[in-house]
């Protein structure tokens, strides 16, 4: 297959596990993985001390999620990462289609129950990625 496989990360226990059916895709198939976590805003806050500033943002934390799996996952794999702005089935999708990715893999949390008839990443991936997607079980995890 080769090719990218996306994958979405937020840093739940079902993500974690979605993220490494993700990696074991992409050895068997020798495609290089792309970690992803969506920020749906732009809130910015600056902190201080003295004459010292940080600035804080979502996209930060949620690039700094991405890190940490994709980090997590490296070695048998080669493994990128990046914040995405916007819902988590819209900046995944978004993210696939910008890189070209052949798959992405999301896990099937809240698609029993409740959440189902609410909707979820998944089902919202699976309805409308223009490139194949696979729903990794993750209903053992957390």
């Amino acid at each position: 297959m080769s090719g990218i496989i996306v994958v979405g990360v937020d840093g739940s226990g079902t993500a974690k596990k979605a993220a490494e059916s993700a990696r074991d895709l992409a050895v068997a198939t020798g495609a290089s993985l792309h970690v992803v976590s969506a920020f749906d805003s732009d809130r910015t806050e600056v902190f201080g001390s003295g004459s010292d500033r940080w600035i804080v943002s979502d996209a930060d934390g949620a690039e700094q999620v991405a890190k940490t799996v994709a980090e997590a996952l490296a070695g048998s794999v080669a493994v990128t990462y990046s914040a995405a702005r916007g819902k988590p089935a819209e900046a995944l999708i978004n993210e696939a289609e910008r890189l070209g990715a052949r798959m992405i893999v999301v896990g099937n949390r809240r698609m029993r129950g409740i959440g189902r008839v609410l909707g979820s990443v998944a089902n919202s991936v699976a309805h409308n990625a223009t490139c194949d997607v696979y729903i990794a079980n993750t209903y053992d995890a957390d």
